[in-house]
C-alpha cells in the first residue's frame, strides 16, 4: 500500500463517518415533522420485521404532521402499533386508511436534552474521524519502518492527513450547530 492509497482510503472512511453522523442526526427529533424520523420504525409484516417505508408511503401533511398511507388495507393497525411502541414518543391517529402522526411540541427542557444528544453524537463522530487519522499515521509510519517511504514523505503525509481531519471535524461542527439551531427554534 502506498501513501496515496492510505490518504484516499482515510478520506473515504472519514466521508463515511460524516454520512453515518448525518444519518444519526435525522433520527433526532426536532419540533418540526420529518419523514426520516420514522425510518427506524419496524413493522410486523407477515411474521417478519420490515422498515415502515417498505409497507407504507410516508409524507408530510404540514410542518407538524406526518402522514402514513399503508399500501395494504390490513396494515393500518400494525403500523399504528409499531409507531406507538417505538421510542420516539409519538401518538399516531388513524383516519380511515390514513394514519396521521402529529409532532408534539417540545418543552424547553426537552430541547436542551436533544441538543446534548446532538453534541454527544457529534463527539462520537469526531472520535471516529480522529481514530481514522491515527490509523492512517500508523500505516505511514509502518511504510517508513519497512523502508518503503522516506521520513520526508511521512511528514508530508501526516500533514495532509491532518488537513483532511481538520476539514471533517469542521464539517461535523457545522452539522452540530445547524441541528442545535433547528432544535432550539420554536
Amino acid at each position: 500500500m502506498t501513501i496515496a492509497d492510505i490518504k484516499n482510503t482515510t478520506q473515504a472512511k472519514m466521508d463515511q463517518s460524516i454520512a453515518a453522523f448525518k444519518n444519526n442526526l435525522t433520527k433526532i427529533r426536532t419540533g418540526r415533522a420529518n419523514p426520516a424520523l420514522l425510518d427506524s420504525v419496524l413493522v410486523d409484516y407477515y411474521g417478519s420485521s420490515v422498515p415502515l417505508s417498505q409497507v407504507a408511503n410516508v409524507a408530510l401533511i404540514d410542518s407538524r404532521t406526518i402522514s402514513v398511507q399503508p399500501w395494504e388495507k390490513g396494515m393500518g393497525a400494525k403500523i399504528e402499533k409499531a409507531i406507538r411502541e417505538s421510542d420516539l414518543g409519538l401518538n399516531p391517529a388513524s383516519m380511515g386508511d390514513l394514519i396521521r402522526v402529529p409532532m408534539p411540541a417540545m418543552s424547553e427542557e426537552r430541547r436542551k436534552e436533544m441538543t446534548k444528544l446532538v453534541r454527544n453524537e457529534g463527539e462520537s463522530a469526531k472520535i471516529a474521524v480522529r481514530n481514522l487519522r491515527r490509523d492512517a499515521n500508523e500505516s505511514v509510519k509502518k511504510l517508513v519502518k519497512d523502508k518503503l517511504a522516506s521520513e520526508d514523505d511521512q511528514k508530508r503525509a501526516e500533514a495532509d492527513v491532518q488537513k483532511v481531519t481538520d476539514k471533517h471535524i469542521a464539517e461535523i461542527d457545522q452539522l452540530i450547530a445547524g441541528k442545535e439551531q433547528e432544535i432550539m427554534a420554536v
